[in-house]
């Protein structure tokens, strides 16, 4: 059976292009043009998520938010409001009112679906909590190696693979990269988690910061402005966001950079496997078998699993063998990633990510291996 979903507008053309674009992706569709016609519809129709508009003429779109929060029958009904203001002041308004996630008109098919689906999983799962999910650490001796392309195409492979919904998260404040890759610059989660007090911090407003892609995986991402590296010290703050977020998905990742964290050692212990990136360089090479020694005290590589994945950033024939690698760390080479300038510069100008440019490339093949690597680990 569908999930159905009410829309309410006095924008007669919103209600009839919304309407097409959600019944397209097999959802069924009942529409109100008022406030007052939208409470009547939501006690005849029982839908299983609300599209509300702010502003209406008779009851706006905050007071009718406010009736169902108040009505026990109606009070966890999803609610997705859909407005052409995109003000800070609107928003905490709608959070306020009981509104659960906003998106802004125009918005493409594909967006809205996945913030509908999120919201309409979110709330089927608020009766039967989830086990906490499997967490991935991703990490690499030293920066520029790959690790934020290596985390979302991982989870974008994860989802077209098998249907598994991720949640990744940037965990250097002040240095993330995916806002920028997606076209998403205003996207800084992170931030609004850290500067929060910790003890406010739980599953429904980690939630309210993810950024919901198409792609199978909501981001928790960080700025990349300089001033925002003061939030690495918020460590009460971060503890409580790595003790949350895996409740949110079956599997969760976080994109540790260069693990340049005050409090690196703690956020690993929240990991159930590690992935270490790095380059078949002697410099890297001889890093890795550093970080080996040293995230072995903390079981990984014993009763945790710890992979180690080669990205071959530049076409080159002065390089360690994969053989060579090994021997040196004790232990296989997850894989190899090869070099595709060609399809990073057209996912850059894009703002798409690479595993989606050339589905058939070898370089979204090598990710995909991985895949099926990490998939093994997690609990289904």
């Amino acid at each position: 059976m569908s999930e159905k979903i009410l829309i309410v507008d006095d924008d007669l053309e919103t209600l009839r292009l919304v309407g097409l674009m959600l019944q397209r992706q097999g959802y069924d569709i009942v529409a109100a043009n008022n406030g007052s016609q939208a409470l009547n519809q939501v006690s005849k129709e029982k839908p299983d998520l609300i599209i509300l508009d702010v502003m209406m003429p008779d009851i706006d779109g905050y007071q009718v938010t406010r009736q169902l929060r108040s009505n026990p029958v109606t009070q966890y009904i999803p609610i997705l409001m859909f407005t052409a203001k995109n003000q800070v002041d609107d928003k905490v308004a709608g959070y306020e009112a009981g509104v659960d996630d906003f998106v802004s008109k125009p918005i493409h098919p594909a967006e809205l679906g996945a913030h509908v689906k999120a919201l309409i999983a979110r709330n089927k799962s608020r009766a039967t909590p989830t086990a906490k999910g499997y967490v991935l650490g991703v990490i690499s001796p030293r920066g520029g190696l790959g690790v934020s392309t290596v985390v979302l195409n991982l989870c974008i492979s994860l989802y077209d693979r098998y249907k598994i919904e991720s949640v990744a998260m940037e965990v250097n404040s002040g240095k993330g990269t995916w806002a920028y890759e997606l076209g998403q610059e205003k996207q800084a989660g992170l931030q609004n988690l850290l500067a929060m007090p910790a003890g406010e911090i739980k599953p429904n407003s980690i939630e309210k910061q993810l950024y919901y892609t198409s792609y199978g995986v909501r981001l928790l991402m960080a700025s990349s402005q300089p001033a925002d590296l003061k939030y690495m010290k918020a460590e009460q703050q971060m503890e409580a966001i790595l003790q949350n977020l895996p409740s949110l998905a079956k599997f969760s990742v976080l994109d540790l950079g260069s693990g340049y964290l005050p409090n690196l050692l703690k956020v690993l212990t929240y990991c159930n496997e590690l992935l270490i990136i790095t380059e078949p360089y002697p410099a890297s090479v001889g890093q890795v078998v550093q970080l080996l020694k040293e995230y072995g005290q903390l079981g990984f590589g014993k009763s945790k699993p710890i992979n180690i994945l080669s990205v071959n950033r530049v076409r080159a024939d002065m390089q360690i063998s994969v053989a060579q690698m090994q021997e040196t760390f004790g232990q296989s080479v997850m894989d190899v990633i090869p070099p595709a300038p060609e399809i990073a510069y057209q996912a850059a100008v894009r703002n798409i990510p690479i595993i989606k440019i050339q589905p058939d490339s070898l370089i979204a093949h090598q990710i995909s291996r991985v895949a099926d690597v990490i998939v093994k680990h997690i609990a289904v």
